[in-house]
């Protein structure tokens, strides 16, 4: 943290374990405030994930709908998954896409991060481009269910503009997508070998 953020950072003082379940592990935390009081901040600890914007040869982005419980409702996404434990980046992110989707990429492009929800989770996204796809067969966890689709950029767009896509990765991927797309952003790809950003 900058020197310039003193004033507004927070110090751990202590940490009680409110829930540690298969998913979520929640925490509450006495921090000591700037202005030498203190206060709680309860959150949801995150092993990290990545999001993963996969484009057909034809331009097409490779998208997912599935039944999201806490929503209640169908929910169209970008592929993505949780960090096993010890994984890398972009090995999640193939694993993920081959799971998931079935394809196989020949050519990767780390694109950034993203943070979803900063105020109850420590949770990051890294976000991945993927081009060069070859199809194959999808090996779901137990468990998991989900339809595979393909979009266009401009009907992806026109999802994230009509309340089709609410889901906040997935809003994010679009901006990043339009802005490579468009120029305005440009992305390193590699085959994610012998440029060092396999993981």
């Amino acid at each position: 943290m900058s020197e310039n953020d003193r004033h507004l950072r927070e110090i751990a003082l202590r940490r009680d374990e409110l829930l540690k379940g298969h998913f979520l592990h929640v925490v509450r935390d006495e921090v000591r405030l700037p202005s030498g009081r203190t206060a709680t901040r309860e959150f949801v600890l995150h092993p990290g994930a990545v999001m993963i914007v996969a484009q057909l040869d034809d331009g097409r982005i490779v998208m997912e709908r599935q039944y999201r419980h806490p929503m209640g409702e169908v929910m169209l996404e970008l592929p993505a998954g949780k960090l096993d434990a010890g994984e890398g980046s972009l090995a999640c992110a193939r694993r993920e896409l081959r799971e998931e989707t079935g394809y196989e990429a020949s050519e990767w492009a780390f694109a950034g991060q993203l943070a979803p929800t900063i105020a109850y989770s420590n949770e990051r996204i890294d976000i991945w481009f993927a081009r060069g796809l070859r199809p194959g067969e999808r090996q779901l966890d137990e468990g998991e269910f989900l339809d595979v689709l393909s979009l266009s950029p401009d009907e992806l767009l026109a999802c994230c503009r009509d309340g089709r896509i609410q889901d906040a990765k997935t809003l994010v991927g679009a901006l990043w997508l339009q802005n490579v797309l468009s120029g305005h952003w440009t992305l390193a790809w590699s085959d994610g070998v012998e440029s060092g950003i396999a993981g």
